[in-house]
């Protein structure tokens, strides 16, 4: 009984480490995977691959919760049919594009990936580089102005040019929201769009790669392991409220340098840790 209460903590505490870092660009893969190294779950590693992934679905319901309005494309008067509001059928459209080529990389690399590069120095060294990449991208669109200001301004090409950018998250330590609002900054989408789309863009991706890792790992759950899962996924669910709440209130007023220097400081712990260890 003390281990599973043990293991509960556990799982408190990761889903709190995720609801914080699943929507801040600083790596939620690479946080976990960290974590585990310090406050490991007492499972198998079958399905401690299966929990970094699926935990996530509690922080993609809390968009859900929050963006429900903006992201259902169906409007209900009376009893009469529903009214499709075309503005966001055309964005889920332009979702779906963006999702293509992490698809395409995930079903091709993502075993590979999980054997040779979820260690922590690979961690660290991603942190480390895309930490440098948001200061100096942000200290670059000071001089600029974006091209595409709102969420409805992103055209099918700038959504597929930033799943191109998403690709770059299969790497452990680089970020989902992290690689996707660096690429939207890039080609001249507004911080406040790049966020938007980021979300909208995590539903379709984390339910696909959630199935895949539920599918892998089988539905013979232990009621150990359902309930640890199921308490990671709430816990993350409720932190991640807050969080996409405070981070749609942060950069409408600052910009990510922040977020970088946070990247860098930890990849060089890291390192430390891992060489001192």
């Amino acid at each position: 009984m003390a281990l599973n209460f043990i293991e509960i903590l556990k799982a408190i505490f990761l889903g709190v480490v995720e609801g914080i870092t699943e929507w801040l660009p600083i790596s939620s893969t690479g946080h976990m995977l960290l974590v585990d190294k310090f406050i490991t779950l007492n499972m198998s590693e079958a399905f401690k691959e299966m929990f970094f992934v699926v935990i996530q679905l509690g922080a993609i319901l809390a968009v859900v919760v929050i963006f429900g309005k903006k992201m259902f494309p169906f409007r209900f008067r009376d009893n009469t049919l529903p009214i499709i509001k075309k503005d966001t059928l055309s964005l889920w459209f332009k979702v779906v594009v963006a999702c293509i080529p992490g698809a395409i990389i995930t079903i091709f690399f993502d075993d590979y990936i999980e054997a040779h590069f979820h260690t922590p120095m690979v961690i660290a060294a991603a942190l480390i580089f895309y930490g440098i990449a948001f200061i100096v991208i942000e200290i670059w669109n000071n001089t600029r102005v974006p091209t595409t200001q709102k969420l409805d301004d992103i055209t099918y090409r700038v959504a597929f040019l930033i799943g191109l950018f998403q690709v770059l998250s299969i790497i452990p330590g680089t970020s989902r929201s992290g690689a996707t609002i660096i690429g939207a900054l890039l080609i001249g989408v507004s911080r406040v769009a790049a966020a938007e789309f980021t979300f909208f863009l995590a539903v379709p991706v984390m339910f696909g790669l959630s199935t895949i890792k539920i599918l892998k790992f089988g539905l013979s759950f232990t009621s150990e392991e359902l309930l640890i899962l199921e308490i990671g996924m709430a816990v993350a669910f409720a932190v991640s409220v807050l969080v996409i709440k405070f981070l749609m209130g942060y950069i409408k007023k600052h910009d990510f340098k922040a977020f970088g220097w946070y990247r860098i400081a930890l990849g060089i712990l890291v390192i430390l840790i891992t060489i001192i260890l």
